[in-house]
């Protein structure tokens, strides 16, 4: 042995054997090559397998089948780099120094565990009497992964993935015992450990190998930067794909957490694209849930704040933090995708994702979702918010966190105009675009579906009451304390008019919940309905979006933040919000005529029309719509009357709108007839009446005479329907009014 002459006043030798020094671990000489022996990682090359050939991502997301073709003939593995080089207690070791390399393999010397960082298996090379190495895969967060061949199965292909360097064999022993538990999982989307081996390596001593099924594919780390080469076309990575991949993640996730086992190392290298199929790999980190975080395997930019590991150790959150994260590093490279129009520049679905992302990865560890099916719900509404398009391509919304509501909010544009239209002592020369008061609104929104873990659960699922007043008699009797119960008498003193209780039954729901009621997105609902219903529309947009950033996922909120936006005068982010909305659930009407009234105010009735007749024939606001185009195209709007031919349109819808329980003639379709009877003597008299068609409603040829003539029937027959002898005769004056002049 002889003295270290690498570092000034080193007084540690050099071991002749392995030419490194005893203390700070320099080699007297430079490095010698690496071993030939041991082949370098393939080259993965994915491509289509046929063109069209697709598998299907929670029947939403087709994505392709890919084929992978692999050139082994690469050379040694890579250097590990100096910011990756620690002992397993976490002593930085083998570092470059002077321009010259540090060690691959030694003893630390601070604490004398011993280390590598190149394979320690070569080619040919055979592990528990069984496993055939064949070549290097990569190297993985705790250890070197081969490819072997199992002597014991036909010789199929696995991997081996070094995890464990033990001193001992009983601390290997015991390492071995509690990795047997891998062995038992069974899930499509994680990788399938069918054995548990060691190996005796010369320089680290006892090894642990986690014996894997291998798969054929790639990386989601490799598949990003794959997505970036123009050489490789056939590999892209758009904002649906990695929805896609994420909802997959989460279904492995969920299996773990449910028997009680977390990840810990959850990112872009550890999870596989294989042909039809993604899978979580790497096993290597799965530990049990017990609240502990010692030797966590995990990466600095995907682990939690080292406070948060200290004081609540690996959680289920922390999982989700990192999934989170690698969402983020794969949105990073993402790619445009030529189907996705919810991800367009204009849409609100990357906003969308990106509070999916900031949540799951929220510094406050109260603020995270809490399971992996919380996320998965979120994260499949923004699914289908990105793929939300054409009206032919939207399907009604599965069960979300709110009930359905019945309720349209308008304040009248999708009804037949009322009596005191023509009685009320007043002309209404404009069109009145529909948009209703705040209060409406908030009575309106669609409710909460109450917690499962509620006590009173049972009790509000059996309530039936036709009204606000007999719901909160019968919400009197249930004898338990509970948010839902106090939720619910929220939401009908609000019905009633009455503030004041409303506002007591929410802080009564805040007591019970007590520090939670900070963290739950039902408190601030609930305060944004009653901010909305005394008109203070800024608080109830904070109160929403504080909702949406919760629950990025939901329509609800992106509904009450339209209204707020439009309120606002903010058209732009109204119609993104009202948008968002309509083009994923055709059955979100109120989304449909928040944005005809945003074209009705710039005056393009044409464009309001168009979003009104997509409102499908199934929905309940179908009819409401027909009716409200008619009213589009037969009245005045800001910009002008209507012309010869959107009134022609207004009579030909008129004969197809389902009014009067369906019968041909009734008081409903008698007010229609008169308010467009009354658009066509106004477009007569002003000159514009070339090209308006003849017919049962002005008549035949339209001339002024026929129209007064025909609208001064209508107000006759409008008067049969006043109740009040004033009401009658305002209508009867104005059938005089309007009656042809004659001679005598």
């Amino acid at each position: 042995m002889s003295r270290c002459t690498r570092t000034p006043g080193c007084p540690g030798t050099v071991l002749p054997d392995l030419g490194y020094c005893d203390v700070c671990g320099l080699a007297p000489e430079p490095e010698a090559p690496p071993d030939p022996t041991v082949a370098g990682p393939a080259v993965t090359v994915p491509r289509r397998s046929t063109p069209g050939d697709s598998w299907t991502v929670a029947g939403l997301v087709s994505l392709p089948v890919l084929t992978f073709s692999s050139d082994a003939t690469a050379g040694a593995p890579p250097r590990v780099p100096d910011a990756a080089r620690f002992c397993r207690n976490g002593h930085p070791v083998g570092r470059s120094r002077g321009g010259r390399p540090g060690l691959d393999h030694g003893f630390c010397p601070h604490c004398r565990a011993s280390f590598t960082f190149v394979p320690g298996l070569s080619a040919g090379d055979v592990v528990a009497g069984r496993y055939e190495v064949l070549r290097y895969l990569a190297r993985g967060g705790q250890g070197w992964v081969y490819l072997a061949r199992d002597a014991h199965q036909d010789h199929i292909e696995v991997a081996l993935k070094g995890v464990l360097h033990a001193d001992d064999e009983r601390a290997l022993a015991a390492a071995v015992q509690e990795r047997q538990f891998l062995n038992s999982l069974d899930h499509p989307n994680i990788v399938r450990s069918i054995d548990f081996a060691t190996h005796d390596d010369p320089v680290a001593g006892p090894t642990g190998y986690i014996v894997m099924d291998y798969l054929d594919g790639m990386s989601l780390r490799k598949l990003l930067v794959a997505a970036a080469d123009p050489r490789q076309p056939d590999v892209t990575l758009p904002l649906d794909h990695i929805l896609a991949y994420g909802h997959e993640i989460l279904a492995a996730l969920d299996y773990l957490h449910r028997r009680g086992l977390l990840y810990t190392d959850m990112k872009p290298d550890n999870v596989m694209r294989t042909a039809d199929r993604v899978k979580v790999i790497d096993l290597g980190g799965v530990r049990r849930d017990d609240g502990g975080a010692a030797g966590l395997v995990g990466s600095p930019d995907f682990l939690v704040s080292v406070a948060e590991l200290q004081t609540r150790g690996a959680t289920v959150r922390s999982d989700l933090f990192a999934l989170g994260r690698t969402l983020a590093q794969l949105f990073e490279h993402r790619t445009p995708g030529p189907d996705t129009p919810g991800a367009a520049p204009d849409a609100l679905g990357v906003e969308s994702f990106e509070r999916l992302v900031a949540r799951a990865t929220h510094p406050d560890w109260t603020r995270r979702f809490a399971t992996a099916v919380e996320m998965s719900e979120q994260l499949l509404g923004v699914l289908r918010e990105i793929m939300a398009g054409a009206p032919d391509r939207r399907q009604a919304e599965p069960v979300s966190l709110f009930r359905p509501s019945a309720r349209l909010l308008d304040a009248g544009l999708g009804l037949v105009p009322p009596l005191h239209t023509w009685t009320g002592g007043h002309d209404s020369a404009v069109l009145d675009d529909g948009r209703p008061a705040a209060t409406v609104v908030a009575r309106g929104l669609p409710a909460p579906r109450p917690d499962p873990d509620d006590p009173a659960v049972d009790e509000l699922g059996a309530v039936e009451a036709p009204d606000a007043q007999s719901l909160l008699n019968k919400l009197a009797t249930v004898p338990h304390a509970s948010v839902e119960v106090e939720l619910s008498r929220c939401r009908a003193y609000l019905d009633l008019a009455d503030p004041s209780a409303a506002h007591a039954a929410l802080a009564a729901a805040v007591t019970i919940l007590g520090a939670r009621a900070g963290t739950d997105w039902r408190i601030a609902w609930h305060q944004g309905l009653l901010a909305l219903a005394a008109d203070r529309i800024d608080e109830a947009a904070r109160q929403f979006d504080a909702v949406y950033a919760d629950i990025p996922g939901e329509i609800a909120p992106k509904l009450a933040l339209g209204y707020c936006a439009e309120r606002r005068g903010q058209a732009g982010p109204a119609a993104r919000y009202y948008a968002a909305v309509w083009r994923r659930d055709p059955f979100q009407a109120s989304a449909a005529f928040g944005l005809a009234r945003l074209r009705l105010a710039v005056t393009d009735r044409a464009g309001a029309v168009a979003l009104l007749d997509e409102v499908p024939a199934l929905s309940r606001h179908h009819d409401a719509a027909r009716i409200a185009a008619v009213r589009v195209l037969a009245s005045r709007l800001p910009g002008g009357p209507p012309t010869a031919a959107e009134l022609n349109q207004a009579v030909d819808r008129l004969a197809s709108v389902h009014l009067d329980g369906g019968e041909g003639h009734g008081e409903s379709r008698d007010r229609l007839t008169a308010a467009i009877r009354e658009a066509a003597l106004d477009l007569i008299r002003s000159g514009g009446a070339a090209g308006l068609a003849g017919g049962a409603v002005w008549g035949e040829p339209p001339t002024e005479r026929t129209v007064r003539d025909l609208l001064g029937g209508s107000y006759r027959v409008l008067a049969q329907q006043a109740h009040r002898v004033e009401d009658h005769n305002v209508l009867i004056d104005r059938a005089n009014a309007v009656r042809p002049r004659t001679r005598w």
